[in-house]
Formats: C-alpha cells, sequence, structure tokens
C-alpha cells in the first residue's frame, strides 16, 4: 500500500536534529544526547527520509542546515516544547501545582517585575517553574499567538479573536531628555513641541510608536527622527550621550531620573497614554501553572502601583 505522506518520526530522532543542528557534529550530538554516534546517523537518516529531503549539508565547517531542515528544526523545538510543559504538568505532586509557565514582559516592566514574580512564586508555588520572555508588544503578541509565551503584558491591545485582554492599569507618556535639559516634571511638554527636537523612537511594532505615528497623523506634527531602535536600553543610552530626546512611560526612567542621568517631562495636547493588558491565548487551554503565574503577576503590579513605584492608574 502506497504511503499518504504521513509522517513518523518519533521524539528520539528530533532530539537528534536538534543536537546536531546546535552543536554542528554527530559526534558531539552523541555525547550531548550519551548515545553512541551510529545512533544519531540512524536518526538522521530516518527523518530525511520521512521528510524525503535532506536535512543538512555535510561540509568542510560541519553539520550545517538545509532549507528542509531550518523549517523541521523550528517545528521540532516547539513540539519538544510543548512536550516537556505537558509532561511537567502531568506529573505534579499530590495537592501541588507543578509545570512551566512562559511568561511574556514588556522591557519597560522588566526589572520591576522580574524579581518579584519569581520570588513570590517560589514562595506560593515552589513546583512552578516561570520562564521569562522580553520584547515589544508586538512581537509579545506574535509569541503569544503562535504559542512561545503561555501569557503576555500588552499594551492597548486591540479585541483579537485569538487573545482574550484584560487591561490593568494606564500610563501617561513622558518627553525624556538629557541631563543638562531643560526639561521638568511638573511643566508638561505639548506634543507639537517635539518637532524642534531630534528624536529616538522605538521601532514599530512596539506600541509606542504606534501611538506616536498616529498622533503625528492626528496633530499634522512631523518628528525629527534621528535614528529607531528596537532596544529600550540603547534608546536610553543614546539620549544620555545628547543624541536627542525620547517618549517614554515613567517606569521606563525610574532608575535614571533618580540618579540624575535624564530628565523628563510629562506629555499634553494630546495627553498621551497607553494601556497594559495581561493578554491570554483564547485557541488553546490556559494550564494550571500559567493562571498561578499570571494572579501573581497581577499582584505584584497592583502593589508597585500602591507603593508609587509604578507612577500609573489602576484600572
Amino acid at each position: 500500500m502506497a504511503r499518504l505522506g504521513l509522517f513518523r518520526m518519533d521524539i528520539k530522532q528530533l532530539r537528534a536534529l536538534l543536537a546536531v543542528a546546535e552543536t554542528g557534529s554527530v559526534t558531539r550530538a552523541a555525547g550531548l544526547l550519551h548515545i553512541v554516534q551510529p545512533a544519531v546517523s540512524r536518526h538522521l537518516k530516518l527523518l530525511e527520509e520521512d521528510v524525503g529531503a535532506p536535512l543538512f549539508d555535510r561540509g568542510r565547517y560541519g553539520m550545517e542546515l538545509t532549507e528542509a531542515g531550518d523549517i523541521l528544526v523550528e517545528y521540532a523545538r516547539r513540539a519538544l516544547f510543548e512536550l516537556d510543559r505537558a509532561r511537567a504538568e502531568i506529573k505534579p505532586a499530590m495537592g501541588t501545582v507543578s509545570g512551566v509557565a512562559t511568561i511574556g514582559l514588556l522591557p519597560s516592566t522588566a526589572n520591576l517585575l522580574a524579581g518579584a514574580l519569581i520570588s513570590a512564586a517560589k514562595m506560593r508555588y515552589p513546583g512552578i517553574r516561570i520562564r521569562l520572555t522580553v520584547g515589544y508588544a508586538g512581537h509579545l503578541q506574535q509569541w503569544l499567538e503562535s504559542g512561545e509565551v503561555d501569557a503576555a503584558l500588552l499594551y492597548n491591545p486591540k479585541a483579537l479573536p485569538a487573545i482574550n485582554a484584560r487591561p490593568l492599569l494606564e500610563e501617561q507618556l513622558y518627553v525624556v531628555g538629557p541631563n543638562d535639559s531643560s526639561l521638568e516634571p511638573s511643566v508638561a511638554v505639548s506634543f507639537a513641541e517635539l518637532a524642534q527636537w531630534p528624536m529616538i523612537l522605538p521601532s514599530a511594532p512596539h506600541g509606542i510608536r504606534s501611538l506616536l505615528d498616529q498622533a503625528c497623523l492626528d496633530s499634522g506634527v512631523e518628528l525629527d527622527l534621528v535614528t529607531e531602535t528596537n532596544s529600550m536600553d540603547v534608546q536610553k543610552a543614546l539620549v544620555m550621550t545628547g543624541h536627542g530626546f525620547t517618549i517614554l512611560p515613567a517606569i521606563a526612567v525610574r532608575d535614571e531620573l533618580t540618579r540624575g542621568e535624564l530628565k523628563a517631562a510629562p506629555l499634553t495636547k494630546p495627553d498621551l497614554r497607553r494601556q497594559i493588558a495581561l493578554a491570554l491565548p483564547n485557541t488553546r487551554r490556559v494550564t494550571a501553572p500559567v493562571r498561578c503565574a499570571t494572579e501573581i503577576l497581577v499582584e505584584e503590579m497592583k502593589s508597585a502601583v500602591e507603593r508609587g513605584e509604578w507612577p500609573a492608574q489602576w484600572l
């Protein structure tokens, strides 16, 4: 009977594929997996027969992924991650919650929330292992939809069928400048005034960038864009060294303002604000570890606002 094109690959073969892809060598992969080298070679041969394409080029510099291999590695890594997560959740100790929760944090929130989240989770749910992923809102949304993260904080989320977003707090946006600038927290800066300064802005699809682009369209203001970056640390460093001004929430520059490295003033006309929401997937089951981890995350966020550590309005 002719095959119907169904894959017969197993977990051992996929682990061998990833090990060779990571090490670039069948020999090193065998050592990593604690099996003999012929077994690794056989796993790769069976995979290549299964998919009907070579997965590696055997070159002078080692084993290099072909286009087919690169595609299969991406899916294999995701599949094994999901299996590991299921295994951890299926085998909890009696009366405890156990498993993995991958939480996506925004760059401006990571320093404030990461330690508090890990400490509280370790105390209340020692069986949960939390993985933290930091990225801009646009990337976090993509990773949430693809299953690479289980929950994420997002800016001003739009209504999407694949995501359930719960708004948590609202932040004022500030214009941020070097320490020798005339900015003062008690003196608001109108959006139109930004046109006179060189601006350093986050790259799309950052949530703040979307807000600023829309404000420019609505007000007819054209900003002098010096550069854009996908790193908040680079964004702040360029401002510190006198390359221009930027737009960030106060939480993102809290430490720099305290140390006198930067100055900031609230934006007005329009009064630009952003909402931060907790986003969960609608397309797959939210596991017990994820529910517990996000419950702690929300509690820590609210506590930070109440203590005055996070300049924001709780919704």
